[in-house]
């Protein structure tokens, strides 16, 4: 019987601690926080031009948010859009590209780390691809929400027409979670090929997309589950508690991007050697 290499896995953890994974994932969910009203502000002023609600947008948060987040997410937010005007919904599209594209330049940073290779790309370079790739993201989002619209009235019609509506209901409720599944997957290949300042092919992002996107269901639902069923965060701060789950689950959710980024690089090390 072959024993195990683990030196891999020991090369990996002291990387892991080498780039401070943990305090990158602190600053990224600060970057989260602050980029998450004006980023629902700019989507909720574009839903008058799509056939969608304000309850979709917020149906696919609730999907994976944990807790009590998701009234507290809705509460601000509707307190937030009924003293909005023009210049302030302008300006929140603003403060959606900025605040986001400081998250984006957060990740860049974390992944360049993980790669040990400086950034090279100058400020306005670094802030136009940033902002692009959040524009991406919003588009990408949009999509999200638009595919099981558009999926579950398809299905519905073509099922009805085959008086089989029922069946189409139980078969959609797990198409929905797939097709949500592969677009996580597609955002964490993208930004891991094409955000750090290294040349590599799309197929080598693959192994940190695959566990960014198991690692953040599974982190996700499992603080969800820890926070509704054992973790009572109102009665320890009070009035902050929805705050507070909120900043912890950006956290956790920056760690396993990061991670996904120190796999990469880990696995790109290793093929470069075999070389």
């Amino acid at each position: 019987m072959g024993i195990i290499d683990i030196r891999p896995l020991i090369v990996f953890f002291k990387k892991v601690k080498e780039d401070d994974v943990i305090g990158l994932g602190a600053q990224l969910a600060f970057f989260f926080l602050l980029s998450l009203f004006p980023l629902l502000i700019f989507l909720v002023t574009l839903l008058p031009y799509l056939p969608l609600t304000q309850d979709d947008l917020l149906g696919i948060i609730a999907d994976f948010a944990p807790g009590d987040t998701i009234s507290f997410i809705e509460t601000n937010l509707n307190d937030i859009m009924g003293r909005q005007n023009r210049t302030l919904l302008s300006f929140g599209i603003i403060a959606t590209l900025w605040a986001a594209s400081n998250g984006m330049n957060g990740i860049a940073r974390a992944l360049n780390k993980a790669y040990n290779v400086k950034e090279s790309r100058s400020f306005i370079v670094q802030r136009g691809m940033a902002i692009v790739f959040t524009v991406a993201m919003i588009f990408v989002f949009l999509i999200a929400l638009l595919l099981p619209v558009f999926g579950k009235l398809l299905g519905v019609y073509l099922f009805s027409k085959f008086g089989l509506s029922s069946e189409f209901l139980s078969i959609w409720n797990t198409l929905r979670w797939l097709i949500s599944t592969l677009i996580i997957f597609i955002v964490f290949l993208i930004l891991y090929w094409l955000v750090p300042n290294k040349k590599f092919k799309c197929s080598d992002a693959a192994p940190g997309a695959i566990f960014a996107t198991v690692g953040w269901l599974a982190v996700s639902f499992g603080f969800s589950f820890y926070v509704n069923n054992f973790g009572n965060y109102s009665m320890m701060y009070g009035s902050i508690g929805a705050v507070i789950v909120l900043l912890i689950w950006f956290y956790l959710s920056g760690i396993i991007l990061i991670l996904g980024g120190e796999i990469n690089a880990l696995v790109s090390s290793r093929k470069n050697k075999r070389c």
